[in-house]
């Protein structure tokens, strides 16, 4: 099983950057998938980027392509979701998660996830 801790969410002006971390520990294999999801009040948890554990396939949502990067660290077992040209609809609880192996379209849906972590506030103002 793999534990999963979000870190780096905070306040920051629209049109600010933001860089959101995601430690790793437990068993992860070269096909599984790591996202980064978000949710705000009231609304479904929707799906922002993903990459391959071994780092060769990346993929984003509509809403945030151009804007945020999502990598990998390979020393560490780390998740990074760059974010950059912040806007005030951006601002949710991030969380990343991971699962076993899964395809496009299939990984932009947050029930394919068996592990999460705990999630990491976002606020942009205007």
């Amino acid at each position: 099983q793999v534990q999963l801790v979000e870190s780096g969410g905070g306040l920051v002006q629209a049109g600010g950057s933001l860089r959101l971390s995601c430690a790793a520990s437990g068993r992860i294999f070269g096909n599984s998938i790591v996202s980064w999801f978000r949710q705000a009040p009231g609304k479904e948890r929707e799906f922002v980027s993903a990459i391959t554990w071994n780092g060769a396939l990346t993929y984003y949502a509509d809403s945030v392509k151009g804007r945020f990067t999502i990598s990998r660290a390979n020393a560490r077992d780390t998740l990074f979701l760059q974010m950059s040209s912040l806007k005030p609809e951006d601002t949710a609880v991030y969380y990343c998660a991971a699962t076993l192996r899964s395809t496009d379209p299939q990984l932009r849906f947050w029930r394919t996830y068996s592990n999460w972590g705990q999630g990491t506030q976002v606020t942009v103002s205007s």
